[in-house]
């Protein structure tokens, strides 16, 4: 049994397929195939149920592959370990961002940390929380940018900067007149929202009012888009909420539907996340310390009382 079969049966099992799986380990598809069969005959046990299409584990095949993750993951870290004792930052890297974030914050970042680390090939995935938890967990992401907290015991969270939100509200919208807002005036019932599924969506729905019951006539939406919120809001369907970020590129007119809280300023915490068993630390220090140094002349909130609405939201 070696390191190099355990690969091709992860690459199996993720692609449901030989032929993907060997492009994916850069391999020929022979040459992948045999060598599961050779580990199959060592065990004497099948993995695979070639019968199936897409290609299915076994029930022994699953308890293996869930292993195999785990031996797989560990080996790589003997390189982690070398290259902290070496003080090298580099190799390849891989991070997920929530969709709310990825707009704004990567270009911010990303150009200034090539420029600044050339030898960290970074692999960049926009992903839900939910589908980063169980990527970190998996082994499949060596960290993510957040919302948070996330109170997972088996995560940690480094704090990048709290983002405050903004009201976007447009013309005859009830509190358009108002030159700032508290939270108390936000209503669940006249707030356009993202889909289910994103943070931040929880994050808004902490901060309003209970929800009351809506009866059938009322309006509701939901949207898995920003834009699409305020495209929909200056259709005069609503208000919405906004990360400050979000704001900084609108145009003048958009602008002017801006409305910011009076203190304590409602934000969002947003974090750099990983695995506590994580190595490649000397890359995650390397993240923290270029994304919080661009943060800090994006936010000009610093010195403001802020509140977080998320607690333990996702």
């Amino acid at each position: 049994m070696t390191i190099t079969q355990l690969s091709y049966v992860l690459a199996v099992a993720e692609n449901q397929n030989f032929t993907k799986a060997a492009e994916k380990c850069f391999v020929t598809q022979p040459t992948l195939s045999m060598q599961i069969q050779k580990l199959e005959d060592e065990l004497d046990i099948l993995i695979f149920d070639r019968s199936k299409k897409p290609i299915e584990l076994t029930d022994v095949g699953k308890k293996i592959v869930n292993q195999a993750r785990n031996i797989v993951n560990e080996s790589y870290r003997i390189q982690d370990i070398v290259d902290q004792q070496k003080g090298f930052i580099g190799g390849e890297f891989k991070l997920g961002v929530i969709p709310t974030v990825m707009p704004t914050l990567l270009p911010m970042f990303l150009k200034n940390f090539i420029k600044k680390y050339p030898k960290i090939k970074l692999k960049i995935e926009e992903l839900t929380t939910e589908e980063i938890m169980l990527r970190l967990k998996d082994g499949h992401l060596d960290a993510a940018i957040a919302a948070t907290p996330l109170e997972d015991d088996n995560i940690k969270e480094r704090v990048l900067y709290f983002e405050p939100f903004v009201s976007y509200i447009p013309k005859n919208h009830r509190l358009h007149s108002n030159e700032k807002i508290n939270v108390d005036d936000l209503d669940i019932s006249d707030m356009l929202l993202l889909e289910d599924g994103h943070c931040f969506r929880d994050g808004v729905i902490n901060l309003c009012k209970a929800f009351k019951d809506q009866s059938e006539e009322q309006f509701q939406l939901e949207s898995g888009s920003i834009e699409t919120l305020i495209k929909l809001s200056n259709e005069g369907l609503g208000m919405t909420l906004l990360p400050y970020l979000h704001t900084l590129d609108m145009s003048e007119k958009e602008t002017k539907n801006l409305r910011y809280f009076n203190e304590p300023v409602p934000a969002r915490e947003v974090s750099l996340i990983y695995h506590k068993s994580e190595l490649k630390m000397q890359i995650i220090v390397a993240l923290q310390d270029v994304i919080s140094g661009i943060i800090r002349g994006a936010i000009k909130f610093q010195d403001v009382k802020i509140i977080s609405p998320l607690n333990s939201k996702k």
